[in-house]
């Protein structure tokens, strides 16, 4: 790890090593050597988070994981700092223009697994703060990192959004790590939990049911 003076560095990494934060009084300015640094220090940790994937073929998406290193960063600043914030809040929490895929969905996730800590600290502080929805939108997009954060994802195609197999498994193991009920009992990705688990499904979840919808729909259509 690379000694610096940076409260965005610094925030990243105890943020990585520790999943704590420290929040400053100030909000700084993020230089693009600060956002060079970032860029290497995602890339490394993206290579040992890859030892899990079923894959090798996924690169780190560099921009994208320091778009979502400086979303995370100044919503855990504006946590506290909200003097003369109104007007730069896009600015501050911009929206993601790049490529939806497994790469940049990956490479986001480094930071953004931790936003719904923030936002749950954001509601109860206020919950008609206007960042509160900014972010939200933000974890619709992405919600990987939002496992077992209440979001509507009532829109989304599954079959086809976890087509990919490296970000199927990684996406089902996080369901079962955040005991993801919500998600787990949509029929498609249950069907694809009670594949996984086998027989063993009470070893891994016992308290999940097994959604039949599909099958019954199966059996009504012959």
């Amino acid at each position: 790890m690379m000694e610096n003076k940076s409260p965005f560095l610094d925030t990243l990494f105890l943020l990585r090593k520790d999943e704590c934060i420290t929040i400053f009084t100030d909000l700084h300015e993020i230089s693009k050597k600060e956002e060079q640094d970032a860029a290497d220090y995602f890339e490394s940790e993206f290579e040992k988070e890859r030892l899990e994937f079923l894959s090798d073929q996924i690169n780190c998406d560099r921009e994208t994981a320091v778009w979502a290193a400086k979303v995370f960063y100044h919503s855990a600043q504006l946590y506290l700092i909200r003097k003369d914030t109104a007007k730069n809040l896009e600015k501050l929490i911009p929206q993601f223009n790049g490529k939806r895929n497994v790469s940049s969905i990956l490479s986001a996730d480094l930071s953004l697994r931790f936003l719904p800590e923030i936002m749950n600290a954001l509601q109860n502080a206020d919950p008609e703060d206007p960042l509160i929805k900014m972010l939200e939108n933000i974890l619709q997009q992405f919600h990987y990192s939002g496992i077992g954060f209440d979001l509507d994802l009532a829109k989304i195609n599954w079959e086809e959004e976890l087509k990919d197999k490296t970000y199927r498994k990684q996406y089902l193991e996080r369901i079962v790590e955040k005991k993801a009920y919500q998600l787990a009992e949509i029929p498609y990705i249950n069907q694809l939990l009670i594949a996984e688990f086998g027989m063993y499904k009470d070893v891994f979840w016992k308290e999940l049911k097994i959604n039949n919808t599909q099958e019954n729909e199966r059996k009504d259509s012959i």
